[in-house]
């Protein structure tokens, strides 16, 4: 691990407030590289619907883990979280301050403390009950030896980390090895690997009813911009329906229109409410941490000049 100290910037939030208007901003007296913290503008060819940054906006400073994957490449949080670490560390032996900006919460939690998932997490996932009740029953079938000499295969440092058998720590280490492909001990790893981050979370505050406001409009405005072409472009050019990257709000919808389930009206409502319930969850995801400081938008250049490892580097 590295014993030198990453100071990074977090602008983070639910969707249509105004991130990357911010990071924009503050680039024009921090010497910034931003590293974008959004599951699915990695995907070229999904523009619009994502609501990413122009061309212009990309080019008046330097972006990471955008337009990095075909629609077809899978990709998770795990491996952004180690990727983007190695990037973030990167900007910072340039001497350039890294600004990590995006709503994803669980990408934003890989980086900066590991992909590392607790129990309410593991038994939230989608496989985890089919899973967990699978390796019950092994247990109880097959008894704590063979259960405990499965993990000795697929993790043997927590093998001998849980010499003493216990039955919950085991079958939580094979959940979570048969749900994310990838030992619990190398996430622990992970986790004490990113100590030497300092983040500063900033969260766009909105009136619940503003954002839902300005989420409204914002789908009317993609519309307009021309999503169901993009769509439809995305979709000649051979990519499947099917694909997670495609199974996101705003573009499962569109899919439902192009194929006759929904009206064009109706796909419009659905992004609206489905969009509204994400930024919900957003909301609640950054509330449980305590370290995020919540404030509204035009307080948060303000709020940031105000660290002072900034000083020196503002030019306001």
């Amino acid at each position: 691990m590295s014993d030198e100290q990453i100071k990074t910037i977090i602008i983070c939030g639910p969707t249509a407030t105004g991130k990357t208007e911010i990071s924009l901003e503050l680039n024009k007296y921090l010497d910034i590289e931003i590293i974008s913290a959004d599951s699915r503008q990695i995907y070229k060819h999904l523009n619009i619907g994502t609501a990413k940054p122009t061309t212009a906006e990309l080019n008046s400073t330097r972006h990471h883990f955008i337009d990095i994957l075909n629609p077809d490449e899978d990709y998770s949080a795990g491996k952004f979280g180690n990727d983007a670490y190695s990037v973030l560390s990167d900007i910072n032996k340039r001497g350039k301050i890294p600004v990590i900006v995006g709503g994803a919460g669980l990408y934003i939690k890989a980086l900066i403390e590991g992909f590392f998932v607790n129990d309410d997490e593991l038994d939230n996932n989608a496989n985890a009950q089919i899973i967990r009740e699978q390796l019950e029953n092994d247990l109880k079938e097959k008894g704590i030896d063979n259960v405990y000499n499965e993990l000795k295969i697929v993790d043997p440092p927590l093998y001998e980390l849980y010499s003493d058998k216990n039955p919950r720590r085991i079958i939580r280490a094979l959940q979570y090895y048969k749900q994310y492909g990838k030992r619990l001990s190398d996430d622990w790893k992970e986790k004490q690997n990113r100590k030497n981050i300092i983040p500063y979370y900033f969260c766009i505050d909105e009136d619940r009813d503003v954002l839902y406001n300005k989420i409204n409009k914002r789908v009317i405005k993609m519309c307009e911009m021309g999503l169901v072409n993009e769509i439809e472009n995305v979709l000649k050019m051979g990519y499947d329906a099917s694909l997670n990257s495609l199974n996101s709000v705003g573009y499962k919808e569109i899919i439902n229109y192009l194929n006759g389930i929904f009206s064009k009206d109706t796909a419009i409502e659905e992004i609206q409410k489905n969009t509204r319930h994400y930024a919900k969850r957003q909301v609640t995801w950054f509330k449980k941490y305590t370290n995020v400081n919540f404030i509204k938008k035009e307080k948060i250049i303000y709020e940031i000049k105000k660290i002072t490892f900034l000083r020196k580097s503002c030019s306001l």
